[in-house]
């Protein structure tokens, strides 16, 4: 097991099987040492957080939907990195989208709660650039989308 999963264990964080894809995509493509990771939705085994944030869900649950798209993201560079996610040596650039409702505001704090889990699980090497815009829907519903560019040896 490597740092990084030790890491996530001791924050309690289980890696799922990588989501397939929904459409005609795919999850992931490598592009010389950079992986670029289709986005991730907020969902998990329990059917995940849906809704517009700010009318069905409130910045609390936007930012665990926003940690949901990082578990996510997590399990698809452990599937980009063959297993080893030792092998990512920087996460590059999140682009988180969240389904706001018209009076909400707080889009960097929800996208927080996917950045907080990388720098957990990475340290430096998860500090990364990131956008983070309201969108009136996203696919099925899910209150938060989040893809990622990172970098892998």
């Amino acid at each position: 097991m490597s740092k990084i999963e030790d890491r996530l264990a001791a924050l309690g964080v289980a890696l799922p099987a990588p989501k397939a894809p929904v459409a005609n995509y795919v999850p992931f493509v490598r592009a010389g040492n950079l992986v670029h990771i289709s986005g991730q939705v907020s969902i998990d085994a329990d059917g995940g957080i849906k809704g517009v944030v700010g009318v069905d869900a409130d910045l609390e649950t936007a930012q665990a939907a926003a940690r949901l798209c990082g578990i996510n993201l997590l399990a698809q560079m452990k599937a980009a990195t063959d297993g080893d996610l030792g092998r990512v040596t920087r996460v590059v650039k999140l682009g988180g989208f969240v389904q706001a409702g018209p009076d909400f505001f707080d889009i960097p704090q929800v996208v927080n709660g996917c950045s907080d889990l990388m720098v957990a699980a990475f340290e430096d090497v998860g500090r990364h650039a990131r956008s983070a815009v309201g969108v009136y829907r996203l696919p099925f519903n899910f209150a938060v989308e989040v893809d990622a560019v990172v970098e892998i040896r």
